[in-house]
């Protein structure tokens, strides 16, 4: 009957354990374009939400999501909901740094948006050197298995502006301060930005958020985040990030290499965390 006892006991830890497990990611979906002769939108998109749903992402950040691409994903993954807007009008032009969540799993408390500019983060500008306007989408959220709240940061750096790269992980940080107000973050994204870069060092050596790439016991890289639909793979090279605060202890980390036939759902592959509270 102790022996019993122990094994049930035991088997409720280890589920209980599990239970506090989030399966965290950052996506660059690519834009729908009809310069993606082979590969369209129309034909990559379910595998790319099938992968999502396979690896059972918790909560995740997408980037270069148009209006068009943000219903087909909401149809394709209808037990999912979403935060975000278009960076070019606050409302549904331009791409779409959105945030997809489990509401299952999660409650959203509140949410926005702002602009990485210097000018003004409230309405839709281009920063600094940027070739374009950016945009990160925030949520703060509670987690229905323990009662507890965080922030989630979704983002995409400029490809041109450097200056505009690096004084928009200033910009991260300050605001994630005020947004944040104690609470644990994940900050999420396509940062166009390598391990070297200066905007990267920025977020990395913080002290607020560290890389769960360097805090994961078990590391699955086997090339690049950016596979340029697989002209452009590397041994190495990381542009997509997932960073936290030191609230959460992360298990594994992975870049997530799925095809199909022979062919891939983005010209980014996916990055996942396991991430514990």
């Amino acid at each position: 009957m102790k022996n019993l006892t122990l094994v049930i006991f035991l088997s409720a830890l280890t589920f209980l354990v599990h239970a506090q497990d989030l399966h965290v990611a950052t996506y660059n979906i690519r834009l729908q374009t009809k310069s993606d002769t082979g590969n369209m939108w129309d034909d990559r998109k379910y595998a790319l939400c099938q992968v999502i749903k396979f690896h059972e992402f918790d909560i995740f950040g997408i980037q270069e999501a148009f209006d068009s691409q943000m219903e087909d994903m909401h149809a394709l993954l209808p037990h999912y909901k979403h935060i975000g807007v278009g960076r070019d009008d606050g409302k549904k032009r331009g791409e779409h740094s959105a945030i997809f969540y489990n509401p299952s799993r999660f409650e959203l408390l509140r949410a926005g948006t702002f602009w990485l500019s210097d000018k003004n983060t409230e309405t839709p500008n281009k920063g600094w050197d940027a070739a374009l306007p950016r945009i990160c989408t925030w949520g703060v959220f509670k987690d229905r298995k323990n009662g507890r709240s965080f922030i989630f940061m979704n983002t995409h750096f400029d490809h041109k502006g450097k200056i505009a790269r690096e004084e928009s992980a200033k910009l991260l940080l300050s605001k994630a301060h005020t947004l944040a107000a104690g609470l644990p973050i994940i900050l999420t994204g396509d940062f166009n930005a390598d391990e070297k870069s200066q905007a990267y060092l920025s977020l990395a050596n913080s002290g607020i958020v560290k890389d769960t790439y360097t805090l994961a016991p078990l590391v699955y890289e086997p090339n690049s985040t950016f596979n340029g639909w697989g002209r452009s793979i590397r041994p190495q090279q990381r542009i997509d990030y997932i960073f936290v605060s030191s609230a959460f202890t992360v298990k594994k980390y992975g870049i997530l290499t799925d095809t199909y036939r022979g062919k891939y759902p983005s010209d980014h592959f996916p990055v996942m965390s396991v991430i514990q509270w």
